[in-house]
């Protein structure tokens, strides 16, 4: 368990916390790009992010061990340590010498004693620490010279780990200035700490140092993206936006529906200024008053009467006439006041999504999904009593539950486009969840390459190049044909403008009457968000 140091707040300090808001943002930019949860948390510790409306950027784990590689460079530029060792060889030949002179001394020239000691003194020491740890058993006869002694020997297991260091790192060090003892030994711990920080990122460890080693490791930018990367996890867990799941990390349904409402901003922004419409309707549907406004009665309208401004009418023309302002009041027909009503029919909406592998290229499928996001939310907060499916589609068809679309990515290695399967799944939820105006919104980047024929899947690659799957297509045009005879609007969005989609689309828009546009993958929240509103409400006069 890290213990955590903390110092009085002077008021110079900048507080390192994240917005969890901020964070799932850039999160789901990398979930649309069909990483998991636990994947996407991974690419932000790697790579950073950005956090928007801060003006700033979280470092990820490679930035900052860069950072620290960098500070090891900078070291290495400066210094040599050739030099190191010289103040405490010095400082061992001083005692030694010294302890000659009292051996010979007290136990003669040519005494054993002042053999031992010259065996020692000059024997074969590869190591500056060899060398003194020969008098480690020693009886010093200068008693002077053996308290100096027993100073090498406390210091003696630093020594070893700057001759180890020497050994392993001192070619690197090609710098014009000499570090001393001293110096060597902080540059050696000043090292080792970074490379301990730079295994600490790598392996996730990100709480081994207290705040006070990470400012003198790191820049102000660096120790603030680390303190953020280490609180990333938990403080979108604290913020309801992640959750344990069985596959790891998942997202809450409130992190869902952010991210459908950042994903409706994105692609609705151009759209904001102006009022949002319905689907269009003339006389059916449920009508909505808007209190702030009113208008004369017209012949044909409902005689929803706004009271107080219908009496006020009557009593102005009245006093207008000469007549006072008393009672009874007559009222005219020009005098009839009624409110401003919007009519809004219920709608059931299928989105196909094409989850093919083309669709991984140019951005398309990030862009779709991020439709499907947006108009989901849209529904749900604006529309509640719609209905709104969202179907995929490659070689076969599914509904995609809402909850796991945020995680949706094309199918990989899967290059077939089972249109007709789509549309069946489609008109299946359909017939489930009836209503009114049933419409099908198809976002595709190519013709139909399977199909059903009875029960047995089949593929068709297009014939030659540029080319159609004939039976593909012809299968796909027959279902086609009977979801229009039930009434169901389908309006078609390509993302490629290729002749063979453009072709089959016009086909399938003569037979069913909706519409087709052409869009880019960054156009297209727009176009199909638009297409939605203008058919979910009008203003009924």
């Amino acid at each position: 368990m890290s213990v955590w140091r903390y110092s009085r707040w002077d008021g110079t300090q900048d507080e390192f916390s994240l917005d969890p808001r901020q964070v799932l943002d850039s999160l789901s930019d990398l979930l649309m790009e069909g990483m998991s949860v636990e994947e996407a948390l991974v690419w932000m510790r790697r790579s950073g992010f950005e956090m928007a409306g801060m003006n700033f950027r979280v470092m990820g784990v490679d930035e900052l061990i860069d950072e620290l590689r960098q500070q090891a460079r900078e070291l290495m530029e400066q210094y040599n340590l050739d030099q190191s060792m010289q103040e405490m060889a010095r400082k061992l030949d001083e005692i030694l010498d010294r302890e000659e002179h009292a051996q010979r001394e007290a136990n003669g020239m040519e005494s054993s004693a002042v053999n031992d000691f010259m065996e020692r003194r000059y024997g074969d020491h590869e190591r500056l620490s060899d060398a003194i740890e020969a008098f480690r058993d020693h009886e010093f006869e200068d008693g002077e010279a053996g308290s100096d002694f027993q100073e090498l020997l406390d210091e003696l297991e630093r020594m070893r780990a700057l001759e180890d260091f020497q050994q392993q790192h001192g070619q690197q060090f090609q710098g014009s200035e000499a570090a001393d003892y001293e110096t060597a030994q902080q540059i050696r711990e000043q090292l080792e700490r970074l490379q301990q920080l730079a295994q600490d990122l790598r392996d996730g460890n990100f709480e081994s140092l207290t705040p006070e080693e990470l400012r003198e490791l790191l820049s102000e930018d660096g120790l603030q993206s680390l303190v953020m990367l280490r609180d990333l996890e938990e403080n979108m867990r604290e913020a309801g936006f992640l959750r344990d799941g069985e596959q790891g990390p998942e997202l809450t349904p409130r992190a869902i529906r952010r991210i459908g409402a950042q994903a409706l901003a994105a692609v609705y922004s151009s759209l904001r200024k102006g009022r949002p419409g319905s689907h269009e309707t003339v006389h059916h549907g449920v009508a909505t008053r808007r209190p702030d406004e009113t208008r004369s009665w017209e012949f044909g309208d409902s005689l929803d009467l706004h009271v107080v401004k219908t009496l006020m009418n009557g009593m102005l023309r009245t006093a207008a006439a000469g007549e006072g302002f008393g009672p009874p009041i007559r009222l005219e027909r020009d005098d009839l006041e009624i409110y401003e009503c919007d009519y809004a029919t219920q709608t059931t909406t299928v989105l196909l999504l094409d989850m093919s592998w083309s669709m991984s290229w140019a951005g398309r499928f990030p862009a779709a999904k991020r439709v499907a996001l947006a108009l989901d939310h849209l529904i749900r907060t604006q529309f509640p009593r719609d209905d709104f499916f969202v179907v995929g589609f490659s070689t076969r068809a599914r509904e995609l539950p809402i909850a796991k679309l945020p995680l949706a990515t094309w199918d990989m290695g899967d290059p077939f486009t089972n249109l007709q399967e789509g549309l069946l799944v489609a008109e299946k939820l359909i017939s489930q969840h009836p209503s009114p105006s049933p419409q099908i919104l198809v976002v595709t980047d190519g013709q139909p390459t399977a199909y059903f024929e009875g029960r047995e899947l089949r593929v068709e690659w297009p014939m030659g190049f540029g080319g159609v799957s004939p039976h593909a297509v012809a299968e796909t045009l027959g279902t086609v044909r009977r979801i229009t005879r039930r009434g169901i609007t389908i309006n078609t969005f390509m993302l490629d403008d290729a002749p063979e989609l453009v072709g089959f689309v016009e086909r399938m828009t003569e037979i069913n009457k909706g519409r087709a546009f052409f869009t880019s993958p960054t156009a297209l929240g727009s176009f199909l968000t638009v297409d939605y509103l203008n058919q979910r409400r009008t203003k009924f006069r």
